[in-house]
């Protein structure tokens, strides 16, 4: 949560309260980390809920790590919903007011890469996985992959390609991207084409996902009966292949400062601009 900084819970001796840490947005978070019984934890729920609304308090955000796991029927029982949970914790919320909830929903997507290296002689790199809806088909595909958390897109690409063939590449650019829903746990799909230039090119294949790993012509990559035969991958063809021929420019990374956190990242652009040259 924004703006959230890292507390204990404990309890107010005298008016037995739960104590977190006010949001930016009205709402409180609380941290359990101390151990309690399930019938302590909902009186100390109602209290603070209590509390919390005279103070007009909006959402509020429970963090219980696993060990915890005794509590979570206390929660649910009081009004608590489930929000998200990570391997060390499951994080339950609750709103106060008598009105619909503005609490931001969990991540809605899941964010991946493909690939597309070429060398000098105009031959992509492409792998035939061991696993996957393609596995066993003899269809040659780009690497790709899952950005993790906390991975810039262009990170991801370089390591997936190294993870997959023992390549090493260079970002260049992302071509383009492709959104898609009810994907992976019903959670919607973004799908980063991303250009890049081989750094190495002798090929070490993953062995435990990876069946086959070469390096191919685009135009023998191309005619594919698999590839023909889907539109999505005829538009991607059409952009990498204008990309080789210099007639498209895609989106390059330029390290930005966020105005919220004061945290590095990357804005994506088209063409070489930069601040100076958009300032003239």
């Amino acid at each position: 949560m924004a703006g959230e900084s890292e507390t204990s819970v404990s309890t107010e001796s005298e008016a037995k309260r739960l104590i977190g840490t006010n949001d930016p947005y009205g709402g409180v978070i609380v941290h359990i980390n101390e151990p309690m019984d399930p019938a302590t934890f909902l009186s100390l729920i109602t209290s603070s809920i209590a509390h919390w609304k005279l103070q007009g308090k909006k959402g509020v955000w429970i963090k219980l790590p696993v060990d915890r796991v005794n509590l979570v029927e206390a929660a649910v029982k009081e009004g608590f919903w489930y929000h998200h949970a990570e391997p060390d914790y499951l994080m339950l919320v609750y709103w106060i007011p008598q009105t619909p909830h503005t609490l931001p929903a969990n991540a809605t997507h899941r964010v991946g890469i493909g690939a597309f290296v070429i060398n000098p002689n105009r031959e992509v790199l492409v792998v035939q996985e061991k696993s996957g809806l393609l596995r066993g088909t003899g269809v040659w595909k780009f690497p790709t992959g899952v950005v993790d958390e906390g991975e810039d897109i262009c990170a991801a690409a370089v390591r997936e390609v190294k993870e997959e063939t023992g390549i090493d590449s260079e970002f260049v650019e992302i071509l383009a991207f492709r959104q898609s829903h009810k994907s992976f746990f019903e959670k919607s799909d973004l799908f980063f084409v991303c250009m890049m230039q081989p750094l190495s090119f002798d090929i070490q294949k993953q062995d435990q996902e990876i069946e086959a790993a070469q390096w191919m012509a685009f135009e023998e990559y191309a005619a594919q009966p698999f590839v023909q035969n889907n539109e999505l991958l005829n538009y991607i063809n059409d952009i990498c292949k204008a990309k080789i021929d210099g007639q498209y420019s895609g989106f390059s990374p330029v390290p930005t400062m966020s105005f919220s956190d004061q945290k590095m990242s990357y804005l994506y652009l088209n063409g070489k601009a930069t601040k100076s040259d958009s300032r003239g």
